[in-house]
């Protein structure tokens, strides 16, 4: 079985699990994963029991190169620099990638829920590219932009989602925003020390 996990105690708790946001969390951490050197399936398993999928989790080198292939198309969402971008981008992949939404239950181990991909057991490339545009289309339409970026440190090409309503972040992380700052001040300084022996 694809994506959700037997149903655990409360439909609040599944709710939570495999809400919009948590599952657009699941596709940065995949989308990093993926573009990793030559990650196997060990690698891209522990993601996906991070995010909630239970095991047995039976990946194969092939299921691999097919969720890198999507992921390569995911991480031109997270590029986009304006909602405008982030849709066009959307729709392509929906358009070209994806079936028509439908609701499913698993036969009736889950609560009712959308899918876009073909069946409950369509390949782990197919399920990547469909139930991440899903989150991610409904992100760009709740906050009227991009629903994440790629780190603007030139070190890192991590993609992250941004949340809250305050500044947008630039950093995937603390450490790579500390990184760059403190960069940034060692070129301050090291630019003042040059004029001052002019």
């Amino acid at each position: 079985m694809r994506y959700i996990p037997q149903v655990p105690s409360t439909t609040d708790d599944w709710s939570t699990q495999h809400s919009v946001l948590t599952t657009a969390r699941r596709t940065a951490a995949l989308v990093n994963v993926l573009d990793g050197e030559c990650p196997g399936p060990a690698d891209v398993a522990d993601v996906l029991r991070a995010y909630g999928e239970s095991d047995p989790i039976d990946l194969t080198d092939r299921d691999v190169a097919e969720m890198r292939t999507a992921a390569a198309l995911l991480r031109e969402i997270f590029a986009a620099e304006h909602a405008d971008a982030a849709a066009t981008t959307l729709n392509r992949l929906l358009r070209e990638h994806t079936g028509p939404i439908r609701l499913t239950s698993h036969s009736g181990s889950t609560p009712w829920h959308p899918h876009l991909d073909r069946d409950d057991d369509a390949p782990w490339g197919e399920w990547l590219l469909a139930s991440s545009c899903m989150a991610l289309t409904v992100l760009v339409w709740d906050r009227q932009r991009p629903p994440g970026r790629i780190c603007a440190s030139p070190s890192c090409q991590s993609v992250f989602i941004t949340q809250g309503s305050g500044p947008e972040r630039r950093y995937c992380s603390r450490r790579c925003a500390t990184r760059e700052r403190v960069a940034a001040h060692r070129r301050s300084h090291s630019t003042e020390r040059s004029s001052e022996t002019r």
